[in-house]
C-alpha cells in the first residue's frame, strides 16, 4: 500500500455532490423541491437509496450537471461506484432504469481472499464484485471492452462513504469508530444520571443487525436514541424487542410518540435529548438527532489531513480517514476524457456539511476537505 500526496474530493467532483437529503452542494443544481414538482413527488418526501423514484431524482440532477459542463450530448451509460451489495446496487439500477441507461457497476471491498472480480447479469446493467479495491483497473478494461468509454454520454457515478473516503475493508473502521464516539461525546456531556453503558451497548449491539431494519429504518440518528433511551431505564431492551417481535409497537416513529406521552416521567437528561429529537421526529425530518450529527461531523473532521506524510501507512489506515486512490484515479481519468461524474452519499448532511456556529467559525464541508490518498501500488496486492 503506498500514499499518493494530499487532495480532496472536490478535486475531481467539484460540487456534483448530494447527501441525504438530495440538496445539490451546487447551488446551481435544481433543488429537490424543484425536481419533486417535476416528476411527482409528494411535498417533504425525500426518496432514500432504495426506492425508484430516487433514481428519477438522480437522472435529473445528471441531465442538469450535463447542461451546465456545456454538454449536449444525451447521456447513454451509466458506471456506478459502490461498496455495498444491496444498497449501492439497487441504487444503481433505479438510476439505469430511470434514465434507460446501459450500466455497469463495481462493488468494492478488501479482503484475504485470492483477488477476485465476479460480475452478475441485471437486465441490460452489468454488476462486478470485487475483492480489491485495486481491481478498478480491471474493472476499467471491461468497461472499455463493453463499450462504456469515457466521453459525454458516459456518466459516472460514486458513492462516497466507504469507497471514495474510507474504503470498506482497509479503512471503513475509522469511520465507523467516529460514529461510536459521537456517542459517547453524547453519553459523557449529557446523559450525567445514572446512565447504565452496558446496556445501551447491548441494545446498539442488538438493534443494528438487519432483522430491526424494519423498525430502526437503518437509520442511526432513530438507533442512537432507542439505545439512549433503554441506557436511561426508559424501557428494557427484552420490553423492546419483544414489542417489535410481536408487532406491539410498529415503527420508531410510533415508540416516540409513546415515550411523548410520559415525558414528564423521563430522567431530566434523556428528557432533553427526547424533545430535541421529537420535534424533528413529528416534523418529518429523516435525521432527528442533530447533536449526535453535529458531533460527528466535527469528529470526521478531526479524523481528516492531521496525520504527518512519514506515518507509515498501516498506521495511517487505523487512524485517519483517506481517499482511496484507486477510485479517485479511476473519477479523474474518466472526468479528463469527457464523462460527467457524481457523488453520492447516503449519509446526512448535518454529518457531511457544516451548519451554524461550525459555518461561521470556518470548517470546511467533508469533500473540500485535504487529505491523504492511500492506494495499492501497481503490480502488487
Amino acid at each position: 500500500m503506498k500514499l499518493y500526496g494530499r487532495t480532496s474530493i472536490s478535486e475531481f467532483l467539484g460540487d456534483f455532490i448530494v447527501y441525504r437529503n438530495l440538496v445539490p452542494v451546487d447551488p446551481r443544481l435544481p433543488a429537490l423541491s424543484e425536481i419533486a414538482k417535476r416528476i411527482g413527488i409528494p411535498k417533504n418526501v425525500i426518496p432514500r437509496k432504495y426506492e425508484k423514484v430516487y433514481g428519477q431524482v438522480i437522472v435529473e440532477l445528471l441531465s442538469s450537471a450535463r447542461t451546465l459542463i456545456g454538454s449536449n450530448k444525451e447521456i447513454r451509460r451509466l458506471i456506478y461506484l459502490g461498496d455495498t451489495k444491496m444498497n449501492d446496487t439497487t441504487a444503481f439500477l433505479n438510476i439505469c432504469a430511470a434514465g434507460n441507461f446501459e450500466g455497469m457497476a463495481f462493488i468494492g471491498d478488501e479482503n484475504s481472499a485470492p483477488s477476485k472480480i465476479e460480475e452478475a447479469k441485471e437486465g441490460n446493467c452489468i454488476v462486478c464484485s470485487a475483492n480489491r479495491w485495486s481491481l478498478l483497473s480491471e474493472f476499467d478494461r471491461l468497461c472499455r471492452s463493453r463499450g462504456f468509454i469515457a466521453d459525454e454520454q458516459t456518466a459516472v457515478i460514486s458513492d462516497i462513504d466507504k469507497t471514495i473516503l474510507g474504503a470498506r475493508g482497509r479503512n471503513d473502521a475509522v469511520i465507523d469508530r467516529v460514529r461510536v464516539d459521537a456517542v459517547e461525546r453524547i453519553i459523557s456531556e449529557k446523559m450525567t444520571g445514572r446512565f447504565n453503558h452496558h446496556a445501551f451497548q447491548t441494545a446498539y449491539d442488538m438493534l443494528k443487525k438487519p432483522e430491526y431494519h424494519t423498525f430502526t429504518a437503518d437509520n442511526q440518528d432513530y438507533l442512537v436514541y432507542l439505545c439512549l433511551a433503554v441506557g436511561s431505564g426508559v424501557t428494557s431492551l427484552d420490553s423492546l424487542t419483544a414489542k417489535i417481535k410481536t408487532g406491539a409497537v410498529k415503527s420508531f416513529q410510533e415508540f416516540i410518540f409513546q415515550v411523548e406521552k410520559n415525558v414528564a416521567a423521563l430522567p431530566a437528561d434523556m428528557r432533553a435529548i427526547h424533545n430535541e429529537v421529537y420535534e424533528f421526529v413529528r416534523a418529518g425530518d429523516p435525521t432527528p438527532f442533530k447533536t449526535f450529527r453535529t458531533n460527528e461531523f466535527k469528529l470526521t473532521v478531526e479524523r481528516m489531513g492531521h496525520a504527518e506524510d512519514d506515518m507509515p501507512v498501516p498506521e495511517l489506515l487505523q487512524t485517519e480517514i483517506l481517499l482511496t486512490e484507486e477510485v479517485r484515479d479511476f473519477i479523474l481519468n474518466r472526468k479528463l476524457q469527457g464523462s460527467i461524474v457524481f457523488g453520492l452519499s447516503d449519509k446526512p448532511d448535518e454529518a457531511s456539511l457544516p451548519t451554524g456556529d461550525l459555518a461561521v467559525r470556518g470548517f470546511l464541508p467533508i469533500h473540500q476537505i485535504i487529505t491523504l490518498s492511500v492506494g495499492q501500488e501497481l503490480g502488487k496486492e
